[in-house]
C-alpha cells in the first residue's frame, strides 16, 4: 500500500480539531516533503522520524519520494505531537504494519531519536474533544500525557512508551513479527479513569488557624468564599495579607468533575498540569512585574494567561499598585464576563477566566501608614505626604476598584498578640459555614451570590423598607455607582445566607457597607 491515513489532533485555543496525516510513497528522486501549514517544530519531524524508525529496527524508505500532508491545509499545526502519526503513516505506507487497523485510533506524541515517546501538551484537551463525539476513537499517547487524558470519563486511552510498542499492536496478519512477544510487556497499557478525593478527605491547603488575630480579615475571607466575591486587603507590610490570601482557596467548595476538567484542560494546554493538582483549586500568584500578555494571555498562536490558569481558582495579586497599569486595566472585562478572547490577525481563541481575585496593597509608598505602635516604642514611622499617598493609590484605577467587591483594612498586630494569642478557627470550621451558605444560595437561585444580576438580583436581594432607606442614604453620601450599590446588595445577601436568614435585614446591609470603604486617593 503506497498511501496511508492516520488520525491525530491539533490545538487551537481550547479546541482540538481533527487532523488527518496522509503519507504517500512514490518512485522518484528521494526526498521527504511535509506540507499542510506546519510550523518549524513540525517540519523538524522529518529528522526525528527518520532516526526513530531506523533506531527502532524498522526500514526507512530512503530511496523513495515521501510526501506527508497534514489536512486540513488551512489549520495551523505546531509542536512535535505529529511525530508519532507521521512515523506510523510511513510504516503503514511501506507495508511494515497494517494500515487498515489504524482507523479506530488517534495518535499524538513526540519522538526521540531512539524512538522513545515524549509527552505533549494539551492531552486533556484532546481527550475532551474525543469525549464530545458520538463514536469516539481510542487515543494513544506517551507517558505523562496518557494519564492526563485518562481523567476524562469514559475515554479510551492507551499509554505507549516506545514507537516499537505502538507498531507491535498493528502488525500485519500472519507476519512473523506478530507471533513474537512484545519487546516490552509494559510498553502498551490501557489507562483507567483516576477517581478524585472526597469532600471530607485530607486537604492540601494551608490552615487559617496559623493566622493569629485578624478576626475582621478572616470574616471578610469567609464572606468572599461563601458568595464568590473578590477582595482587596490594604495594610502595612507584615500584617498577614499574604498568609490570608494563600489560605483562601481552602475555604472554597470542592471542584466538580466538570469544573476540574475545565481548569485542568487550560493547565494542560499551557503544559503545566500535574496529576497531584487534580480536583485542587489553583492559587496563581504572578509577580508584580508581569505584563498584560502574561496576565490575560496572548502570543501567536494564542496561549492562556494567569487569569485562565486560575480558572475556578484564586488569582492573588500582591503589591497591586506595582503592577503595570495596562496589565491591571486588562483585568476589567474578564472579571465581569468570566472569559477572555485573544484576537490576532490570523486567528482568535477564547479562554475561560472565571477566577476569584484576592489583591493586597500597602496604604502608602513606605507601607507604614497606620502601623500599630506602643507608647515609647521606636520603629518605622510613615512620613509620606498626602500627595505621595494619592499618587501611589491612584495607580489602581477607580473602575478596577469599583469591580472589587470587598475592601478591608488589615492592621498590624502587636508582638504580644502574635505570641500569646491562641489559634483561631481552622479552615475546616470556616469551610463548613461557607459551604452551607453556598448551598442555600444555589438552592434558592441556581448560582452563587456574586453572579446575581438584573431581575434575579431584584428578586433574591429584596430589602425591607428600613434597609432600603439606609442603603439609599449611604449610596448617596458616598456617591456610589450603580455597580457599587449592586455589589453591596450581593454582599448583604451573602451575609444573610451565612446567618441562615431568608431576608436581608438592616444589620446585614450595615455590615456590607463596612466592606466598601473608599481607598485613600479615590
Amino acid at each position: 500500500m503506497r498511501l496511508s491515513l492516520v488520525q491525530s489532533r491539533a490545538l487551537l485555543g481550547l479546541q482540538a480539531p481533527s487532523v488527518t496525516v496522509e503519507v504517500h510513497l512514490a518512485n522518484g528522486l528521494p526526498c521527504f516533503t511535509l506540507v499542510g501549514l506546519a510550523d518549524v517544530e513540525v517540519k523538524e519531524a522529518r529528522e526525528r522520524v527518520r532516526s526513530a524508525l531506523q533506531n527502532s529496527g524498522f526500514e526507512f524508505p530512503s530511496n523513495q519520494r515521501i510526501t506527508v500532508n497534514l489536512a486540513p491545509a488551512d489549520l495551523p499545526k505546531d509542536s512535535g505531537r505529529f511525530d508519532l502519526p507521521i512515523a506510523l503513516g510511513i510504516l503503514a505506507a511501506s507495508g511494515q504494519i497494517d494500515g487498515a487497523r489504524l482507523k479506530d485510533y488517534e495518535f499524538a506524541g513526540e519522538l526521540s531519536l531512539s524512538g522513545a515517546l515524549r509527552p505533549v501538551r494539551g492531552a486533556l484537551v484532546m481527550g475532551l474533544a474525543l469525549y464530545q463525539q458520538v463514536k469516539a476513537h481510542a487515543l494513544v499517547l506517551p507517558p505523562g500525557s496518557a494519564e492526563e487524558a485518562a481523567l476524562v470519563p469514559a475515554a479510551r486511552v492507551y499509554r505507549a512508551l516506545h514507537l516499537r510498542d505502538v507498531a507491535d499492536q498493528f502488525c500485519l496478519a500472519g507476519a512473523g513479527a506478530s507471533q513474537a512477544a512484545p519487546s516490552n510487556p509494559d510498553g502498551w497499557a490501557r489507562m483507567s479513569h483516576t477517581p478524585g478525593p472526597h469532600w471530607d478527605g485530607p486537604t492540601s491547603y494551608p490552615d487559617l488557624a496559623d493566622v493569629k488575630g485578624q478576626a475582621g480579615a478572616k470574616r471578610a475571607l469567609e464572606i468572599a468564599a461563601a458568595g464568590g466575591h473578590s477582595l482587596l486587603m490594604v495594610g502595612p507590610p507584615g500584617s498577614g495579607k499574604s498568609m490570608l490570601a494563600l489560605r483562601f482557596a481552602g475555604l472554597l467548595p470542592p471542584l466538580s468533575v466538570q469544573e476540574a476538567l475545565e481548569a485542568a484542560s487550560v493547565a494542560s494546554l499551557a503544559g503545566r498540569f500535574q496529576l497531584s493538582q487534580w480536583l485542587v483549586r489553583a492559587t496563581r500568584q504572578p509577580h508584580h512585574s508581569a505584563s498584560a500578555v502574561a496576565l490575560v494571555g496572548g502570543g501567536s498562536p494564542p496561549r492562556p494567561g494567569e487569569i485562565s490558569l486560575a480558572h475556578h481558582g484564586v488569582l492573588f495579586l500582591d503589591e497591586l499598585p506595582e503592577f503595570p497599569r495596562a496589565a491591571l486595566e486588562a483585568l476589567r472585562e474578564p472579571m465581569e464576563s468570566g472569559c477572555v478572547t485573544i484576537s490576532r490577525s490570523a486567528q482568535s481563541a477564547e479562554f475561560p477566566a472565571r477566577f476569584q481575585l484576592i489583591a493586597a496593597m500597602n496604604p502608602c509608598p513606605c507601607g507604614y501608614a497606620g502601623h500599630a505602635k506602643s507608647p515609647g516604642q521606636s520603629g518605622p514611622v510613615c512620613r509620606c505626604t498626602p500627595d505621595q499617598v494619592h499618587r501611589y493609590s491612584s495607580k489602581v484605577s477607580g473602575p478596577l476598584l469599583d469591580r472589587i467587591d470587598l475592601h478591608i483594612e488589615v492592621p498590624s498586630q502587636s508582638a504580644a498578640l502574635l505570641i500569646n494569642a491562641p489559634a483561631g478557627e481552622s479552615t475546616a470550621v470556616l469551610k463548613k459555614r461557607c459551604h452551607l451558605a453556598r448551598l442555600i444560595a444555589t438552592q434558592r437561585q441556581g448560582c452563587s451570590n456574586h453572579a446575581l444580576s438584573g431581575a434575579a438580583l431584584d428578586k433574591h436581594a429584596a430589602l425591607a423598607p428600613d434597609a432600603l432607606a439606609y442603603i439609599t442614604q449611604v449610596a448617596s453620601h458616598f456617591g456610589w455607582s450603580g455597580r457599587s450599590s449592586h455589589r453591596v446588595l450581593k454582599i448583604a445577601r451573602t451575609i444573610a445566607d451565612l446567618a441562615q436568614s431568608a431576608n436581608i435585614d438592616k444589620a446585614h446591609i450595615a455590615e456590607a457597607v463596612q466592606y466598601r470603604r473608599p481607598v485613600a486617593g479615590h
